[in-house]
């Protein structure tokens, strides 16, 4: 299977949702175009109030289309852009990616994976039981959180639905992705 773009997303407010277009512009160093937590410092609203010098891991935050397979199947009504995703993948499985992985989206965008999605409480508010359906447990007991992966624009460039997308592992060791 072709690892794809599936849909793209942004809001100009601090709304958990973020609404489908038909693309979005990636500008290196800051995030997506007109979206609210684009910028250099941090610009999620927790973060900002403990110490907004912080630098803005977070600039784009990706989820796998196989994610919102699964909730449907579990009951959920998600579509993309309602957990808040900037751009929706298909067959990359983002979670298994190590800290540094470039992704090249599109003719000339790459995001540099940063970390986890550390689910919130805002997912219960959108659907109750939503946050406790994007965690799990793996084998050993340890915490899975499957909200997807946030990044930084390292190069520019126009995204939209249908976009390859090639994936750049980092030179080794690979780090594993923590929460951001």
């Amino acid at each position: 299977m072709t690892s794809r773009v599936t849909a793209v997303s942004r809001s100009a407010t601090h709304t958990f949702s973020k609404t489908p277009l038909e693309s979005i512009r990636l500008l290196a160093g800051l995030g997506v175009e007109g979206d609210a937590h684009a910028g250099v410092t941090v610009k999620h609203r927790s973060r900002v109030a403990r110490d907004p010098s912080q630098p803005n891991l977070r600039q784009v935050h990706l989820v796998h289309a196989e994610l919102h397979d699964e909730l449907r199947e579990a009951g959920f009504a998600v579509r993309a852009g309602d957990m808040g995703e900037n751009v929706t993948t298909r067959g990359v499985d983002l979670l298994a990616l190590p800290t540094g992985t470039r992704l090249h989206l599109g003719e000339t965008a790459v995001v540099e994976v940063t970390g986890l999605r550390n689910p919130c409480v805002q997912l219960d508010g959108f659907q109750h039981g939503l946050m406790k359906a994007v965690l799990d447990r793996d084998e050993e007991g340890n915490l899975v959180r499957k909200a997807g992966v946030m990044g930084i624009v390292v190069a520019g460039g126009e995204i939209r639905p249908g976009d390859p997308i090639r994936v750049e592992p980092p030179a080794g060791p690979h780090q594993p992705l923590r929460p951001v």
